[in-house]
């Protein structure tokens, strides 16, 4: 099975102009189906809910601990941020817009005239500067408040992002899509190595998540974030967060947090949750 995966995707690594949407398409047909062959019994949904998903014991330790959400008030922080008036009398739903359940399943998306992919986490901060407000900081604190606040909003709405036929963009989904296949760092390993081909093993303690569905519970809440914050005990972080510590993880050096690099592989890592609904903040090891 993963020799076979290993040749389709080897065969979509390089497209034309106008096929990147249909690859995208056929792309994430695939990888649900090579998941379903591979964990028979689990249905492709619960995939949101990641390792947890493959094992019972996990999934019943995760159940409890979400009744009561260790995030649950850091999220309440970013609801009182997102509400406060900046200086200029203007909040976020200046930007926004009134219905905060609709930002999240917009992201991220390809912006045509800035010939760039944009975050939810770099329009808040963009939100704050065309405001006159200082950015937030990093990819953690009071940013991964307000994004999970507005994640928590949009619970249940389905992630679908599009690649629109411009070369721009095309060339946007395929550097995400190499980034995601390529080996790095002294372990010399990919995104694709422990999160397709190893998924559902154990690395030590650790059970190796699908990547289907894996986006969808971001701004994430880690134990290990957590028990590392020794001030405030706060475990949120963002997805280029979590990409940072991959790459230390590899021992490759992290590319700058909102760069282009990340941001190319956040855009072709969620498409390959397209289907799936949104479902974060959520707890994780």
């Amino acid at each position: 099975m993963r020799k076979y995966l290993s040749v389709l995707l080897a065969a979509s690594v390089s497209l034309g102009t106008g096929s990147v949407s249909a690859d995208s398409t056929k792309h994430v047909d695939e990888l649900k189906d090579y998941f379903m062959k591979k964990f028979p019994g689990v249905e492709i949904e619960s995939l949101n809910d990641g390792s947890y998903a493959l094992d019972e014991s996990l999934y019943m330790q995760f159940e409890n601990i979400e009744e009561f959400p260790p995030w649950e008030d850091f999220a309440a922080k970013g609801e009182e941020i997102y509400n406060t008036p900046f200086a200029n009398g203007k909040t976020f739903a200046s930007c926004f817009g009134d219905d905060v359940t609709k930002i999240r399943a917009k992201y991220p998306y390809w912006n045509s005239e800035l010939k760039r992919v944009v975050t939810l986490e770099g329009d808040i901060n963009k939100c704050l500067t065309d405001n006159g407000e200082k950015p937030l900081k990093g990819k953690r604190g009071s940013l991964a408040h307000v994004s999970a606040y507005i994640a928590l909003q949009a619970r249940g709405q389905k992630i679908n992002v599009v690649v629109p036929d411009e070369p721009e963009a095309i060339a946007a989904y395929e550097a995400g899509k190499k980034f995601f296949y390529t080996k790095r760092g002294q372990l010399n390993l990919s995104c694709a190595d422990c999160h397709v081909y190893q998924a559902g093993m154990n690395v030590r303690s650790e059970l190796l998540s699908p990547v289907v569905g894996q986006v969808s519970h971001f701004p994430v809440w880690r134990r290990k974030w957590e028990l590392a914050d020794t001030k405030n005990n706060d475990g949120f972080g963002t997805i280029q967060r979590r990409y940072g510590g991959c790459n230390k993880q590899v021992r490759a050096k992290p590319f700058k947090n909102q760069g282009e690099e990340y941001r190319n592989l956040e855009y072709f890592h969620t498409s390959l949750s397209n289907g799936l609904e949104w479902n974060g903040p959520a707890y994780r090891k």
